[in-house]
């Protein structure tokens, strides 16, 4: 669905676009500018103190590992898609659903048989976590995503099995966490370019190192013909219907080989997730 090739090389003569992309382009670089000068202005990050939630038991080569389960409600909340939706884009190995997640650092503790292991706390959104409780669905792919990023975070190897504690929401003490600071430029939806076969393209920063996109379809009941190619500041969107055409310049450095699409089926949109190059 992503790709890092371009369907035509980037223009560098500004007479040579119309007035509408000129305008585009425009409106990308005052956000881009805007959103530089927040991240300048204000504080990377924000410590939070997660409240309790439930917490879980499994192992790993080095010993017992217990993860709490966690959330702060300043921590951002996963997109709003109804279970069958979820259910439907895991099963197209499609990643439009991101769970934001703060990842805590790991810490000794003592198990209830008084034996030395690990903890680590693992903080969600709290309206999500009220959501995520009457749903064992939710739960058991909160925990997959959460033992995933502890494993890539921390060259860890956890067992798959495990189980959550009936009378204990969490081991050890839970202590604060320093999350990204929340920095949304000020012009959020930059607005349509005209076209008869030129969707609306919404563009906002997600977190400091993740723009997200939602391209409005309403022509559309799901993903077949579509294409998508991204580049490095490039995205370009088409199909073998030719019910729509978009080819957005992005003045912010994507990385093309881990942003992932979905077809979000109630809203008709395209939903585009595009973690950012850091800057060097």
């Amino acid at each position: 669905m992503a790709d890092s090739k371009l369907l035509v090389p980037e223009l560098s003569d500004a007479e040579s676009m119309g007035d509408e992309t000129v305008r585009f382009q425009e409106l990308l670089l005052q956000a881009s500018k805007e959103l530089q000068q927040a991240q300048t202005d204000r504080p990377e990050s924000t410590q939070i103190q997660p409240q309790p939630g439930f917490c879980i038991k499994t192992n790993s080569s080095e010993g017992k590992v217990f993860i709490n389960v966690c959330h702060s409600p300043s921590i951002p909340p996963p997109v709003d898609v109804t279970e069958d939706e979820l259910l439907q884009m895991l099963q197209e190995d499609q990643a439009g659903f991101r769970i934001p997640m703060s990842l805590g650092e790991p810490h000794a503790e003592l198990d209830a048989k008084g034996q030395g292991c690990t903890a680590y706390d693992v903080a969600v959104n709290s309206n999500f976590y009220l959501r995520m409780q009457n749903s064992d669905f939710l739960r058991e792919l909160v925990v997959t995503i959460a033992r995933e990023g502890l494993e890539d975070k921390y060259g860890l190897q956890l067992n798959p099995e495990w189980r959550m504690l009936k009378y204990r929401p969490f081991l050890g003490s839970i202590s604060q966490q320093n999350i990204r600071s929340r920095q949304r430029p000020r012009i959020q939806e930059l607005g349509t370019l005209q076209g008869p076969e030129r969707p609306h393209l919404n563009l906002w920063l997600e977190a400091p190192d993740l723009l997200l996109a939602e391209i409005d379809l309403p022509r559309l009941d799901g993903a077949q013909g579509l294409t998508l190619e991204i580049g490095e500041s490039h995205l370009v969107m088409g199909g073998s219907q030719q019910l729509y055409h978009l080819n957005a310049s992005i003045p912010l450095r994507i990385n093309p080989e881990a942003s992932r699409a979905a077809f979000h089926h109630r809203r008709k949109q395209l939903m585009v997730s595009m973690p950012l190059l850091s800057v060097s």
